[in-house]
């Protein structure tokens, strides 16, 4: 069953989801160029590995109790009887709080055969990549890192929410965005940007110099992922996607699933 949207699927981008679609897109990806870069180059699924410590919980603290006095405990009090009354226990507040948690990001490494060099590194973007916090410490780190190597970089933006990777310069405001950064060409690159309306475009491959570049096709694997997964029968289309679209997407979105009876 193909997904009823020509490009990116809004629906995919939801949290419930969004973990399986993007390990099954990665080991697409991996399985369709090992055909095409064969015997010269390998790819390997790999995995960052990091520490979060609840970026998405807030804590919650409990306030000190203040100790109040009564007027008999100053200096000036009169005597008087006092009678001891027991204070009913204070009952507990239920709070959480910020735990440890190890997170693992998959992304793809191109390596030469004959030297085992990383010569392309592909990075598919995940929401806490586009958060403020330790996943997108972690991935800018890695990010800096690949860009001032000789490695290409290849980074794929699926997701609407969320901050975009930072650019110099001119601002492309867009839904959706693939890079390939050039390691020859830097700082240079080329965006492809697109938008929920339009089909996600096929790029090529960077390798070395004088190799022929293969095309990735990443509409044909996104709905492979949608079919193998059976995603059509996990999404009630009835409900609007999260996040959710713009009113503008929203009356288009709308159309296209009445006009295919999912609504």
């Amino acid at each position: 069953m193909l997904s009823p949207f020509p490009g990116m699927n809004p629906y995919l981008e939801n949290p419930d989801l969004w973990s399986e679609v993007h390990v099954r897109l990665i080991t697409l990806i991996a399985d369709e160029l090992v055909r095409q870069l064969r015997p010269k180059y390998i790819v390997a699924i790999e995995k960052r590995v990091y520490q979060t410590t609840g970026e998405e919980t807030v804590l919650v603290g409990i306030p000190d109790v203040s100790v109040g006095r009564s007027k008999t405990d100053s200096n000036d009090a009169v005597t008087s009887t006092v009678v001891a009354v027991a204070s009913p226990p204070r009952l507990p507040v239920t709070v959480s709080i910020p735990m440890p948690e190890e997170e693992r990001e998959g992304y793809l490494e191109v390596r030469e055969v004959e030297t085992g060099e990383v010569v392309t590194t592909i990075e598919i973007l995940s929401p806490k990549n586009k958060r403020v916090g330790d996943g997108r410490k972690a991935y800018e780190t890695k990010r800096q890192k690949v860009l001032s190597s000789e490695t290409h970089l290849v980074e794929i933006d699926l997701l609407r929410g969320g901050k975009p990777m930072p650019m110099v310069g001119r601002f492309i405001n867009s839904n959706y965005r693939i890079l390939v950064s050039r390691s020859d060409y830097r700082p240079k690159a080329e965006l492809y940007p697109f938008e929920l309306t339009e089909p996600i475009p096929a790029f090529s491959l960077p390798l070395r110099q004088g190799d022929t570049e293969p095309l990735l096709d990443l509409q044909t694997l996104i709905q492979e992922v949608y079919d193998r997964a059976g995603l059509d029968m996990r999404i009630d289309y009835t409900r609007k996607p999260i996040p959710e679209l713009s009113q503008a997407d929203e009356t288009w979105a709308d159309n296209l699933l009445r006009q295919q009876g999912l609504r």
